[in-house]
């Protein structure tokens, strides 16, 4: 059977899954496997990018490598890359030139900026040099459509799809964390293209999740289920990050899973949902956001998110991992954590559930506070 493939702003369809490639920069012979399989699963997308590493040169080897075997999906490889916001008109230019010799390609597809995150990198691109660059690149010839991916706030992210200028975007859209599945509608509904950024690792390390939470998803498992929730949702394509073929597996077997959720799927999505609130009880935050602005700039409903996380579902590894992140990666995550909080109760009259938040505050940074690793890439 024929992978199915969703459109993409005005670009070429694309398949339901998308390769990232930041995982597999080890070695160029790591890229080839991992692209070989990709096509092999039906994917005809690929995601990349600049800022990860040898990403792009082992990429275009690879591509190059695969179609001297005539190894190419119909209608050929859709690719994405990304520059990121702020740099010169000057620089800019050079950097897409870079790109497109390393990938052995005179066009690419799409061009994001890359982490679209503070106000600043939306005048960049609207208004400023970033404006002049993806207008040149068009003009040119060297890309299709232009694009963003975000890390940032609600209003931001709503603010660049009412701007008429990007076709696509790539949003943090989760199983488990669907605050800007609002926005996926907004975007697709304006018929741009939506990918789904990391909805794997970044949404829970569904691909290792805790047995909590196989125990309630069961019989399907975690990352099966929030795969097919975000494909019933219309989400256009889903990045998968592999870092072995193996890794693409499950991509293959959801090559056409984009139907509305069959009854089974149904009751473990509710199973699941219904065993973490009862974990939670009274104490579950209910991701209003009435509880914000925070005078300390505290962000109540992130902490409180991966409190649910950490009680309702167990994902004790993610939920520290994400914690301990917290300040420590710039304008791509948030910068103040719960050990800000001054006790000074300007949120407790606004939460709709009653909560005690500085004392939920104090006690997830007890509970998630730590030493934290390095980032995967920049």
């Amino acid at each position: 059977m024929k992978a199915v493939h969703s459109p993409f702003g005005i670009g070429p369809s694309v398949s339901l899954f998308t390769l990232g490639t930041m995982r597999a920069v080890r070695s160029p012979e790591q890229m080839y496997e991992v692209v070989k399989a990709a096509y092999l699963a039906g994917i005809n997308h690929i995601e990349t990018a600049p800022a990860y590493g040898s990403a792009e040169n082992f990429l275009g080897e690879a591509l190059k490598q695969l179609d001297s075997q005539r190894i190419t999906p119909d209608g050929g490889w859709v690719i994405t890359s990304k520059l990121l916001p702020g740099i010169s008109l000057s620089k800019g230019k050079k950097q897409l030139k870079e790109i497109l010799s390393k990938l052995g390609l005179k066009k690419i597809n799409n061009l994001a900026v890359h982490g679209l995150n503070l106000q600043e990198h939306l005048n960049w691109a609207l208004n400023e040099e970033g404006a002049e660059l993806l207008q040149w690149a068009e003009e040119n010839n060297l890309i299709e459509q232009v694009g963003f991916s975000s890390h940032g706030k609600f209003s931001l992210i709503q603010k660049a799809i009412e701007s008429n200028r990007f076709q696509f975007c790539s949003l943090h859209l989760h199983l488990l964390d669907q605050a800007r599945l609002p926005l996926a509608k907004q975007a697709l509904n304006a018929g741009m293209g939506v990918m789904a950024i990391s909805p794997a690792d970044k949404g829970g390390q569904l691909q290792n999740p805790s047995q909590t939470l196989i125990e309630d998803c069961f019989p399907i498992a975690p990352l099966e289920l929030a795969y097919r929730f975000l494909l019933s949702q219309g989400i256009s394509t889903l990045t998968v990050g592999a870092s072995k073929a193996k890794d693409l597996e499950i991509a293959k077997k959801l090559a056409n899973a984009n139907s509305l959720l069959n009854e089974l799927e149904i009751s473990s999505l509710n199973k699941m949902q219904r065993e973490s609130s009862r974990r939670l009880g009274l104490y579950k935050c209910g991701q209003c956001s009435q509880c914000i602005p925070c005078p300390k700039k505290v962000p109540i409903p992130e902490i409180l998110r991966l409190r649910n996380l950490l009680i309702g579902s167990q994902l004790e590894v993610f939920t520290k991992e994400r914690y301990r992140l917290i300040g420590k990666a710039g304008h791509w995550w948030e910068t103040v954590d719960a050990s800000a909080c001054e006790n000074c109760g300007d949120c407790l009259p606004r939460c709709p559930n009653k909560l005690e938040i500085p004392a939920l505050l104090k006690e997830t940074h007890q509970k998630l506070s730590g030493e934290s690793k390095r980032r995967l890439w920049g």
